[in-house]
């Protein structure tokens, strides 16, 4: 499949995304409908469950997973656990780095909760929580990280790209000159991951769920660290998965598994994995680099729009921005309007920010055609 075929076809589109049969869905920086495919692959596991041993081929599963995820990232499949919820991943590094009284963390507190709640957590052990300041909601440049640093800061955790306002940051650039410093930096990949480049040169973890733009079910996630960083980050959850133990006999001396599979402690979620081995095949088929310059094609295209109709619209020459288009127009309910899209089945997002403002926030993926586009701005 590639992505001029199926946005000319809309048999074809409508057969592999059954959502667009009655529905413009733009809401895929929230949770997304996932493809035929992942139900294909997620029925048929369920299937087998139900008439054999659930461990059937399980190893093949967790092994092109794994090998696709890691093509995904640029990383090396023993640099991969799949344990599920961004949260999972994010509070992993927080809770198992070797914090010292004093050490710093430095955060955005505008970030989606999940990453910054773990790192607030960190208070109680004496390690100091430092916010990062942004002219704009989300807008955090590699200049902004690197003056706010100070001798102190051992970690930065951020996000690929601001959930409302839909800021995508160089993470690359920023990683690179973190490393520079010898401070340790973890991404919050889960509104790119699938939807743009996102790789882990300069990476140290990343957490990142597929119920976004990886189009896969929730909880069937990607964690990744970096190889050399692995006897640093303790698991905090041990098991007869992560910790070796012959013929299921549990030994005297606890020897973890080599890799990142020492993160995976216990039963792994076969539905979900089945489901985003499927989507991710899916993806590197269609290809990151076309998804994305589709993307910003889209996001252009509305911003303009919208902008044309009297809204507002966050970074509307579209610099350094993801797949996420927000916008707000004053003395509009901005609620009421999601609302009514949702009654004419075009469905999009409201997300609020700090100040108590609300955005219509409108996320498409690579099979959304200008049509679903123009039928949501001409009810705009």
């Amino acid at each position: 499949m590639n992505l001029p075929e199926l946005q000319q076809d809309e048999a074809l589109r409508c057969r592999e995304f059954p959502v667009s049969g009655d529905k413009v869905y733009l809401a895929h920086a929230g949770v997304s409908p996932v493809p035929a495919c992942v139900e294909r692959a997620v029925a048929s596991a369920v299937s087998a469950a139900a008439r054999d041993d659930q461990e059937e081929g399980l190893s093949t599963l967790l092994r092109q997973t794994r090998a696709r995820a890691s093509e995904l990232l640029g990383a090396d499949p023993g640099e991969v656990a799949l344990i599920g919820p961004t949260t999972t991943g994010i509070s992993a590094v927080a809770a198992g780095l070797d914090w010292q009284a004093g050490d710093e963390v430095l955060i955005y507190q505008d970030d989606f909760p999940v990453n910054v709640y773990p790192w607030q957590a960190l208070e109680s052990r004496g390690v100091t929580v430092r916010r990062l300041s942004t002219p704009t909601l989300g807008e955090i440049t590699p200049e902004l990280v690197v003056e706010q640093l100070t001798a102190k800061t051992r970690l930065v955790a951020l996000a690929s790209c601001h959930f409302v306002s839909g800021y995508r940051i160089d993470h690359d650039a920023i990683g690179r000159l973190l490393r520079e410093r010898d401070v340790l930096f973890c991404l919050d990949a889960i509104q790119t991951l699938g939807a743009f480049p996102t790789t882990v040169e300069h990476v140290d973890f990343l957490a990142a769920d597929a119920h976004k733009w990886l189009l896969g079910p929730c909880a069937a996630g990607v964690f990744y660290v970096r190889r050399d960083l692995q006897d640093r980050l303790a698991p905090q959850a041990f098991g007869w998965n992560n910790v070796r133990c012959p013929n299921y006999v549990s030994q005297e001396t606890m020897n973890l598994r080599s890799d990142a599979r020492r993160y995976e402690a216990g039963s792994f979620n076969i539905l979900g994995i089945a489901g985003l081995n499927a989507a991710l095949g899916l993806l590197l088929e269609v290809g990151i680099a076309a998804i994305a310059a589709d993307l910003t094609a889209k996001r252009t295209g509305l911003a303009a729009a919208l902008q044309a109709k009297g809204y507002e619209v966050f970074f509307p020459e579209g610099q350094q921005t993801g797949g996420i288009t927000s916008c707000w127009r004053e003395g509009t309910d901005m609620k009421a309007v999601g609302e009514r899209l949702a009654a004419e089945n075009i469905i999009a997002s409201v997300r609020g920010d700090r100040a108590g403002r609300d955005y219509l926030r409108l996320s498409p993926h690579f099979y959304n055609t200008s049509s679903d586009l123009d039928l949501a701005l001409e009810l705009l």
